[in-house]
């Protein structure tokens, strides 16, 4: 009998499925590689052999000031490994240039010190200017209309700056095609406003806004367009396996680089679909599975693959809870999933909602199959959710078996955002 361990939190929850009944496993060949060399040098050749541009410290040449735009606390970048990198370069290049690093928390909660600490280290977090992004703040920038007519509204410190840079991390996204790049720009920087226009109901539904989908995809062209319109002139982009250490590191224009970045791990990435009655999913745990909101990633990739009315049991910690206000109001106060997912498609996109593109894809997920949902978070705010709690993977699996009935088939994710099912 396969036993598999799932990520939960910063530990796992262990798990014995029954031979008669698995199915098979969907897993990302990344989680089988090991760094070919130290992480830390794989940043470095990075950053001197960028794709499609100068390289950083020639950049920074004449500049006064300069933005580095990092992540926050809900994603795994390697910001210890990163940020020392860039920072040395610009300043390599420019020894007197004025650096802030800038957190891309998008509409997310703001990132807190201890939080910042843990990102950074100590030394950075201690000695360098930083300043954590507000999508509400007065202070913003206008740059004029993205291509599907919202209003492009940025930090009016990247906007103002003189050089503006990124870190990031290259996933599959499930409907941006994949994290990093662009991304950093928009929604990371990015006013309410824009994001929220950017993530409308019908670029959310179109068939192009998938995971591993770049061109054609509504939402990928307006971020592009964004990251062009705010001069964002170098990234550095990292694939990561399961244990959060660097594989690969690619460097330079923020679209060349992103795309050199995106063929890599589409080449490792991707798993046949393996059907089951039970499809067992995670969140890749910390930093990702620290709300219900962000879970909504991993049940995606469940979705491609249990079958029409069947059960997903995801796997998240949710130490915080759901992870999104409205995300939780829309559910907690409709029950109907056919009256909700109309009542987001009849929403212009000026009027976007905040956290209503989750909730359309959770709605999605939920018309297609049942969720038993474990986790720490409070049981009635489960339940709210229109989904069923659990507390371990066991006591999931015997409400999914009395759910489904008979003997049902069980296949395996162990991390739902690391993965795309084919």
């Amino acid at each position: 009998m396969p036993d598999f361990l799932f990520p939960y939190g910063k530990g796992f929850l262990s798990y014995t499925v029954p031979s008669s009944r698995f199915r098979g496993e969907m897993v990302s060949l990344l989680h089988r590689y090991r760094p070919s060399k130290p992480q830390e040098e794989l940043v470095d050749e990075s950053l001197s052999h960028p794709v499609g541009t100068l390289p950083l410290h020639k950049l920074a040449e004449g500049k006064k000031r300069a933005v580095l735009v990092a992540s926050d606390h809900t994603r795994p970048v390697p910001s210890r490994i990163i940020i020392p990198r860039m920072l040395a370069e610009m300043r390599r290049g420019n020894p007197a240039i004025d650096i802030t690093i800038l957190v891309a928390t998008g509409c997310h909660r703001e990132t807190c010190p201890s939080e910042l600490e843990a990102k950074f280290g100590p030394e950075i977090s201690g000695n360098e200017r930083i300043v954590v992004h507000n999508c509400d703040s007065p202070d913003m920038a206008n740059l004029g209309k993205l291509p599907s007519g919202g209003d492009l509204v940025v930090n009016r410190l990247a906007a103002e700056t003189d050089l503006l840079a990124a870190e990031g991390c290259i996933e599959p996204h499930f409907f941006a095609g994949y994290s990093g790049g662009r991304k950093s720009i928009l929604p990371g920087i990015a006013g309410r406003g824009t994001v929220l226009y950017n993530h409308n109901a019908k670029f959310i539904a179109h068939p192009a806004a998938r995971a591993g989908v770049l061109d054609g995809n509504p939402v990928h062209e307006d971020m592009m367009f964004a990251a062009r319109a705010a001069r964002l002139a170098f990234i550095c982009n990292v694939v990561i396996n399961a244990e959060k250490e660097v594989i690969y590191a690619v460097s330079g224009d923020c679209d060349a680089a992103h795309r050199e970045g995106a063929a890599f791990l589409s080449a490792r990435c991707a798993a046949p679909r393996a059907g089951a009655d039970i499809v067992i999913s995670t969140n890749g745990g910390y930093p990702l599975d620290q709300n219900i909101y962000q879970a909504v990633k991993g049940m995606t990739a469940a979705e491609a693959a249990v079958k029409k009315g069947g059960v997903i049991i995801m796997i998240a910690e949710s130490a915080d809870g759901h992870g999104g206000e409205e995300f939780y109001k829309t559910f907690r106060d409709e029950k109907n999933i056919d009256r909700m997912l109309a009542s987001f498609m009849n929403t212009p996109p000026e009027k976007t909602c905040a956290d209503q593109w989750q909730s359309q894809i959770f709605a999605r997920v939920l018309k297609h199959a049942r969720i038993v949902y474990v986790s720490n978070a409070p049981c009635g705010m489960v339940r709210d959710l229109h989904m069923i709690p659990a507390r371990s993977v066991g006591e999931a699996v015997e409400k999914a078996d009395a759910m489904t009935g008979g003997n049902p088939s069980i296949a395996v994710i162990p991390d739902g955002v690391s993965v795309i099912v084919t």
